[in-house]
């Protein structure tokens, strides 16, 4: 059997660190991406104690710079891949009006941008290869609008609805590959901190209910096994559910595409 590997962006910290723990545990050899190597080579060692049988190749890259991105995908691409995990992200707490442009502009790259070229690449290599999936990670905030929140928001919608569209179009070609979405709603990672830039930012604190990184993991192994193409956390009970496309699509309406 060929020895195939999972891509993980985002793979040093949060979420993307837990999945990578979690489809290690499931027998993945994996490609971990994040900016800076040492946290990496730390999760490197952790997965090596516990399951000495996955390789896992560390590539560096900052996905916020666009010739980054493809310098990435070509890497990662030079091995035979199954499953891509576009977990890279950041966000930002506070009122548009007062905000950073700057940051809104590296935001709108690293959520937006950078995932759409590193989705389409694996689509066009993937599409037609049985087993091939792509996961996109959201948000609870991709599909309702957090006043504090807003580019973030914006930014998580665009990857919500992108994602939705591409496993409608995969689906309708008759393609191999399935394109599905994770919208988590608070989950304890750095989020917080780096949104607020605040060091000592609680989840306790302030809120009642939130996900660890661990049961968001076992929620995206959940989406990785189903048909489903929407695994979302309701933000009022975090209760996790399995869905179809939650957006409308003009698809099979019976006439082509109206755009205005």
């Amino acid at each position: 059997m060929e020895k195939t590997y999972t891509v993980i962006t985002g793979a040093s910290s949060g979420i993307g660190r837990a999945a990578a723990l979690a489809f290690a545990g499931r027998g993945h050899h994996l490609i971990v991406c994040a900016r800076r190597e040492e946290g990496l080579a730390r999760l490197r060692e952790e997965i090596g104690a516990l399951y000495p049988e996955a390789d896992v190749v560390i590539l560096t890259a900052d996905l916020s710079q666009p010739e980054e991105v493809y310098r990435f995908y070509e890497a990662a691409s030079a091995y035979p891949l199954r499953l891509w995990i576009n977990s890279a992200g950041f966000g930002d707490y506070g009122a548009v009006s007062q905000g950073d442009p700057g940051k809104y502009e590296a935001m709108l790259q690293l959520n937006a941008s950078a995932l759409t070229v590193l989705s389409a690449l694996f689509a066009r290599d993937y599409r037609d290869c049985p087993g091939a999936q792509l996961i996109n990670i959201s948000s609870a905030g991709g599909y309702t609008i957090v006043p504090n929140a807003v580019v973030y928001c914006a930014t998580k919608f665009y990857v919500s609805a992108f994602t939705e569209g591409l496993s409608q179009e995969l689906k309708a070609s008759g393609a191999q590959l399935r394109a599905k979405v994770l919208a988590p709603s608070v989950t304890k990672t750095g989020f917080g901190q780096a949104a607020t830039g605040d060091a000592g930012y609680n989840y306790d604190q302030r809120f009642e209910k939130y996900h660890t990184v661990e049961e968001m993991a076992a929620f995206l192994l959940a989406l990785y096994d189903s048909e489903d193409t929407v695994g979302i956390v309701d933000r009022r009970t975090f209760n996790f559910a399995l869905t179809a496309p939650r957006f409308p699509c003009a698809a099979g309406a019976g006439q082509g595409p109206v755009l205005r």
